[in-house]
């Protein structure tokens, strides 16, 4: 586990340009910062460091801030996403803050205060990463009413209990092929996919 200030906030940047421009930020410990460039997945970030690796460039990693605990960490990064943007608000940061073709419209006169989608979407990413961990420390499968109940996600509003959000993460772990609904383990059952 780590300690409570061993978290930092961390660019990846484009050697192709001058000056380096940052592509990516993050926030993690240990080595994060350099576990993008081993295997690239084939998210836009991934897709990048493949492109500047393919013209026998290497991606720049540049620690931001050092020493922070993780809430210090997850402000920091969802305000410099804020403050940079996203390719999909016309931004230079190839972070997928949003789920595929969710969130992107808002209601006429609906106020989105500045940032607001990005730390919400940096606070989904935790919650996915926590249900992953779960699922993947569980190889006979998770139900939904488990991973409410120990990620502490049980909801009573209105008096009743209704687990959506825990429903909604297992749900965009499903799509996103990292986690699969598995009869054979029994009823509502959810396994982590292997890597």
């Amino acid at each position: 586990m780590p300690s409570e200030t061993t978290f930092y906030v961390y660019a990846l940047k484009d050697p192709r340009t001058s000056p380096a421009r940052a592509f990516y930020i993050g926030k993690g410990t240990g080595t994060r910062s350099f576990d993008h460039l081993v295997k690239p997945d084939n998210t836009r970030k991934g897709q990048r460091i493949q492109e500047i690796q393919a013209e026998g460039k290497k991606v720049l990693v540049e620690r931001l801030v050092d020493g922070l605990s993780q809430a210090q960490s997850l402000r920091l990064e969802a305000e410099l996403i804020a403050a940079f943007g996203t390719i999909d608000t016309d931004g230079l940061l190839t972070n997928s803050v949003m789920p595929s073709a969710l969130g992107r419209t808002s209601k006429a006169g609906l106020v989105v205060p500045s940032g607001a989608k990005e730390k919400a979407q940096v606070g989904l990413d935790l919650l996915k990463d926590a249900v992953l961990d779960l699922a993947r420390a569980n190889p006979d499968g998770i139900t939904n009413g488990e991973t409410a109940s120990v990620l502490g996600l049980k909801s009573d509003y209105g008096g009743g209990v209704k687990d959506y959000l825990s429903y909604s993460v297992l749900g965009i772990l499903m799509r996103e092929g990292k986690v699969e609904r598995d009869a054979e383990k029994g009823r509502g059952k959810h396994v982590a996919r292997v890597r």
